[in-house]
């Protein structure tokens, strides 16, 4: 079933974290398995970002030997940035297998990213100027209280709550997803893509890269390969609903803007509020409620409906 959420603030910061906390939370019957969050603060001038995990939560059933090779896995994450010439400018942990690293690099991301991702049980989830990715397994208020995002404020953000259906409970199937190795653009999804084996096949052999087997992240994928061709969120959106078979309603969230794409058949639900300096949108109305203790007219997108909102 699974939820979905978004909001962005028009020309304005706000406690995004704790807003879209709130919003996933109200929606936590539509997917108990996990919850996931792409949140755009502020860059750091000169900056990246990166969010990136060691292991699953389930791997730290192993045993003691695991604790040591999470020690031996960051370590050599570490090494490898320094390596390549990036640097370290400042970094946090979340979990004992969830950090997140502000670097300064001016070469080539893609190689970076790749040759992190090398070291084995490594998964970068977001890497970007604005772009956080945090997710895990639980519901919104036990993964926004472990990564600390309830003070976590920007400007739009985007979320998931996942009850998983054809992929296993972990962190890797958990949406959203970021479109690797491109910077601040991610999705979430609720419904089913029908070519997705096709359409992926297509994409790898243009030289992007999957993570998972979750038909969600094609979207993310699809959407990247069409802004670096030069279309705008817009186009590729209005495309999507052209060249993607299924049932979907999705979000995608880039550096500024903020993007809804329905089907033409409509079978996934989508609630919209439009005020003219917050625009929010989730799959159920209760979600959007929580943000607002004032009476608010929502409505239904339509069939084959696409919008998009800028920052």
């Amino acid at each position: 079933m699974c939820g979905i959420a978004g909001l962005i603030h028009r020309g304005k910061s706000s406690n995004v974290g704790a807003e879209m906390t709130a919003m996933l939370q109200a929606l936590k019957h539509r997917g108990p398995d996990s919850t996931g969050f792409a949140v755009y603060g502020a860059p750091k001038e000169g900056l990246f970002v990166m969010r990136f995990k060691l292991a699953e939560q389930e791997d730290l059933a192993q045993g003691f030997a695991i604790h040591q090779q999470l020690r031996d896995r960051k370590a050599e994450v570490d090494r490898r940035i320094e390596s390549s010439g990036a640097k370290i400018h400042d970094s946090e942990q979340a979990t004992e297998y969830a950090f997140r690293y502000h670097l300064k690099f001016d070469g080539d991301m893609r190689r970076l990213a790749d040759y992190i991702e090398d070291v084995e049980g490594v998964e970068i989830l977001s890497l970007g100027h604005g772009l956080e990715l945090i997710k895990d397994l639980g519901d919104a208020d036990v993964v926004s209280g472990q990564y600390g995002l309830k003070q976590f404020d920007g400007t739009h953000a985007i979320g998931h709550t996942r009850m998983a259906t054809e992929s296993a409970v972990d962190i890797r199937s958990a949406h959203p997803y970021w479109a690797y190795p491109y910077n601040d653009i991610s999705v979430v999804h609720n419904g089913q893509i029908t070519n997705y084996w096709n359409k992926r096949r297509d994409l790898e052999r243009r030289g992007h890269r999957f993570v998972s087997s979750c038909d969600s992240e094609l979207l993310a994928v699809y959407t990247a390969d069409k802004l670096e061709s030069g279309h705008s969120l817009e186009d590729s959106l209005h495309q999507a609903i052209d060249e993607i078979d299924g049932v979907f309603t999705y979000l995608v969230a880039t550096r500024d803007e903020l993007g809804m794409a329905k089907d033409v058949m409509a079978a996934k639900p989508m609630v919209l509020y439009e005020g003219d300096d917050i625009v929010a949108l989730a799959s159920e109305e209760i979600a959007i409620r929580t943000l607002f203790p004032q009476e608010i007219d929502t409505f239904d997108p339509y069939e084959g409906e696409v919008r998009v909102w800028k920052a």
